[in-house]
């Protein structure tokens, strides 16, 4: 009986067209066949959001050897669901979403669509990586992550990851190395640039300034890649509390 090669499903939310997903195809078609189902313009910042009120549709970009390529009208945890449940004729082995042009640490992974995908991907029970780059530029060199990636996607393809767990990667311009740690307790102060629409009509662009609120802390993903190390976090979709469930347990409130 013949061996099936590994099947590596690849996504991202900047786009088809982001160089930082054209590298990671790269890296993916050394370790089996792919299949790329990514969006067909930006989706930053779309967190695990999906597609409801529209329809949704998929295009055949490329069809090779062991090679598919699918631009896809949705978000990114779209293209894993269209994948998963209408493109492929099995579960992929592997899902890699990414390169994002920019870091995707502490309580950004909430807001990221990279990190979406992934997530989608530990909820199926298939091993998920987000990769994510320290440069916004279009044409970034992303030569410097090859390596760290090659050898992520090797360990979890000999060794696996725990059940609905997936990988949060953010790699610095030239890493010293790699360090597995936890996520930063941070938050984003919101500020909002207002102008006016062609009508006249006033509108807003969103921006913000991150804080990290525990900046001596050595064993998060901020300290190590403000010290030059790539950061992996074990990242989980359990939004439960189990501290403060025991306590509100004793409020009479709730009794």
């Amino acid at each position: 009986m013949k061996e099936k090669k590994t099947l590596i499903l690849v996504t991202n939310d900047d786009g088809i067209e982001a160089h930082g997903i054209r590298i990671l195809i790269d890296i993916a078609r050394l370790y089996g066949e792919v299949i790329v189902v990514a969006p067909d313009s930006p989706q930053s910042a779309k967190s695990h959001s999906i597609t409801q009120n529209i329809p949704i549709s998929f295009r055949e970009i490329k069809l090779e050897n062991q090679y598919r390529e699918y631009s896809c009208s949705g978000t990114p945890v779209d293209c894993v669901k269209l994948a998963v449940h209408e493109i492929l004729e099995r579960k992929p082995d592997l899902i890699l979403s990414g390169i994002n042009h920019g870091l995707n640490t502490s309580i950004s992974v909430l807001y990221s669509g990279t990190m979406g995908a992934a997530i989608e991907g530990s909820l199926n029970s298939i091993r998920s990586i987000g990769f994510s780059a320290e440069n916004y530029l279009p044409d970034a060199d992303f030569s410097y992550t090859v390596p760290y990636i090659k050898k992520i996607i090797e360990d979890v393809m000999q060794n696996g990851l725990p059940e609905g767990v997936s990988l949060n990667v953010n790699i610095p311009e030239n890493p010293k190395g790699m360090v597995l740690c936890r996520s930063a307790h941070g938050k984003w102060k919101e500020k909002f640039i207002d102008a006016k629409n062609p009508h006249g009509r006033k509108v807003f662009w969103i921006s913000g300034k991150f804080i990290d609120l525990e900046p001596d802390s050595e064993d998060t993903d901020i300290f190590l890649i403000n010290k030059g190390y790539a950061s992996i976090v074990p990242t989980k979709a359990n939004f439960n509390d189990i501290d403060s469930l025991k306590e509100l347990k004793f409020r009479k409130l709730y009794q």
